[in-house]
């Protein structure tokens, strides 16, 4: 994923509801969102170069997701997959923080990453990035939230936008096609407002809008999951490309 923005314990008798991006490069192959034959109870598209998944739900209402963080230059690529700190959660039994607890010896092997993981009754913003975020790896307080391709509520002009669309959205009780209307925006920042992370200029402004269109990289799915209070998980998918 690219952008999750996500209402935590807001809305009475649904602990979440969340509207996210998959932008990735259209050659890497992957599955759209489906029951797992090899985990039956996991919900989630797959990534089949990596064999990990990005985004997906339990039978039991479990959640988890997860963003890259953008910094070029220290990226490895020996590093492993990032997939499956999502999948190893999603097909686990431990709770969100046990979970958090158990990867953080091991998160510098990684490239950069935000990690969500959770239930009904707790979430947990997790990132190997550098933060002093006194959130990081510990539940989170209710509210709304934006997790782009760097820490958690940075205000990148798409993640302050999709954030104050999403909240106007969840106030007048919209109906599921408006967010995913909300993920289709392809409006770019102006260059003054484009975050500087290490790659150029001309790919922060194709990387700063909601929805990326491009001949090679771009968005390939948008999802709106919901987590209810007795723990029945909704995970609806639309391919964009």
């Amino acid at each position: 994923m690219c952008l999750i923005v996500f209402a935590w314990q807001v809305i009475p008798g649904m602990p979440l509801i969340a509207a996210a991006n998959r932008d990735e490069f259209y050659d890497r192959p992957a599955t759209p969102a489906a029951w797992w034959d090899d985990h039956p109870q996991v919900y989630a598209g797959r990534d089949l170069q990596g064999g990990g998944t990005w985004l997906g739900v339990t039978r039991d209402g479990r959640f988890a997701a997860l963003t890259n963080i953008r910094t070029p230059s220290e990226k490895r690529p020996d590093a492993p997959s990032r997939g499956a700190l999502v999948a190893n959660y999603l097909t686990g039994q431990t709770t969100a923080q046990q979970y958090v607890d158990k990867i953080e010896a091991d998160a510098g092997n990684f490239n950069g990453f935000n990690l969500l993981v959770g239930d009904s009754n707790q979430l947990i913003w997790f990132s190997n990035g550098k933060s002093s975020d006194a959130r990081n790896g510990k539940p989170l307080e209710p509210g709304i939230y934006g997790l782009s391709n760097h820490l958690l509520d940075s205000p990148w002009p798409k993640v302050v936008r999709t954030k104050a669309q999403f909240a106007s959205l969840l106030c007048q009780g919209a109906p599921e096609d408006a967010f995913f209307e909300m993920l289709c925006d392809t409006t770019r920042a102006s260059d003054c407002r484009l975050p500087k992370t290490g790659v150029s200029v001309e790919w922060e402004r194709l990387l700063s809008s909601v929805c990326i269109d491009s001949p090679e990289y771009g968005t390939r799915a948008s999802t709106v999951v919901r987590l209810h209070a007795n723990n029945v998980a909704e995970l609806n998918e639309r391919a964009i490309r």
